[in-house]
């Protein structure tokens, strides 16, 4: 029988109302909007603990004023939410530049960082925030990376270390996000190897997504590291879990951040979000992910004891429709389920 833990707090993501929106998709969800649907959500008497923040415009703006922040810190505590993990704006089309790109570039690259850190900081300050991490990726494609693999990682472990010095600075951690679109991220063999050259292991880790990291598995962009068949029966879910769990143990030692998500192993992109992996709603159909079993990969250790290694876990539904966003349900059904996943694998 499940116990009914306490830890880790439960988040719920706020960039899904920006990812995969623009003019060629449906327009962005404000942010009053989202953290509302957010607090409106309860399963008996949990509701969600906090949410995770984009720090990008129209949400949060990388050039806040500690007017704006402490406006934000106002609209988090009158519903009683804390303040998580923070999306740094690192790619260019947000004011960043590429990890590794010319000097300019990730000059920019660095300089958003800086900027999230500060905002952090600023936030633990105003009381809403006690824990979570900048998150960051490599701001560059896997086409553009694999034109000179070797030096462009070097590049990119050389501008994550030196954004982990930035955020040692602040006392902050970043997590790299690993997805398929994501250059010198873009496979499990990949992330390992980019976060053992940036060899700052207590700073610099890894932020896994349920749903972008069964991808792995399968071989997206990166066939040469495939865990599973390219003619795989999904109804082999025990077969699906020994991959997803190989996959995980290799980056659950770097691994600071984690998203709950559902995937059902297609890939998608839409708006000016590059194609990743298709998240999916937590009762989804078509979804491969026993989510409530294949976290237990992230928040279980080869023992099976839990790690403890997040202080809080967060949803992560990006490309939903506006209209399946807005369905008070969509977040009761969330919530449902990630309570689910702290009952089987969190702690008191």
């Amino acid at each position: 029988m499940l116990s009914h833990h306490t830890l880790p707090a439960l988040h719920n993501a706020m960039w899904p109302g920006l990812v995969g929106k623009g003019p060629d998709s449906e327009p962005p969800i404000d942010l009053d909007t989202m953290l509302s649907l957010t607090s409106a959500a309860q399963v008996g008497s949990t509701r969600f603990d906090g949410v995770d923040l984009f720090l990008s415009l129209p949400h949060t703006g990388i050039d806040s004023s500690d007017d704006d922040l402490a406006r934000l810190a106002d609209k988090l505590t009158t519903r009683n939410l804390s303040a998580g993990s923070l999306v740094a704006p690192v790619w260019g089309a947000t004011g960043g530049g590429s990890a590794m790109g010319n000097e300019e570039e990730r000059a920019r690259f660095l300089t958003q960082v800086k900027k999230a850190c500060a905002i952090g900081t600023k936030l633990r300050g105003l009381g809403v925030r006690k824990y979570g991490v900048i998150r960051i990726d490599s701001a560059a494609s896997p086409a553009d990376w694999a034109k000179n693999p070797s030096a462009n990682t070097k590049l990119i472990a050389q501008t994550f270390r030196e954004a982990g010095v930035i955020a040692e600075s602040f006392g902050e951690r970043l997590a790299a996000e690993g997805e398929i679109c994501w250059g010198g991220m873009h496979s499990w063999r990949r992330n390992v190897q980019l976060l053992e050259r940036v060899a700052m292991p207590q700073t610099v880790g890894f932020q896994a997504d349920m749903a972008h990291t069964m991808l792995f598995t399968m071989g997206y962009n990166a066939p040469e590291d495939r865990l599973l068949p390219e003619d795989f029966d999904w109804s082999q879910g025990d077969k699906l879990a020994a991959a997803y769990r190989e996959m995980a143990r290799a980056l659950r030692p770097w691994t600071f951040d984690f998203h709950v998500a559902q995937n059902d192993g297609t890939v998608k992109g839409s708006g000016s979000h590059d194609k990743t992996g298709r998240h999916c709603l937590p009762r989804d159909p078509n979804g491969k992910l026993d989510i409530v079993r294949d976290s237990g990969a992230w928040m279980r250790d080869d023992k099976g004891a839990p790690t403890r290694a997040f202080a809080h876990i967060c949803w992560d539904g990006c490309m939903f429709p506006n209209a399946v966003m807005a369905d008070p349900k969509t977040w009761t059904d969330v919530l449902r389920v990630m309570i689910a996943v702290r009952d089987a694998h969190g702690w008191d």
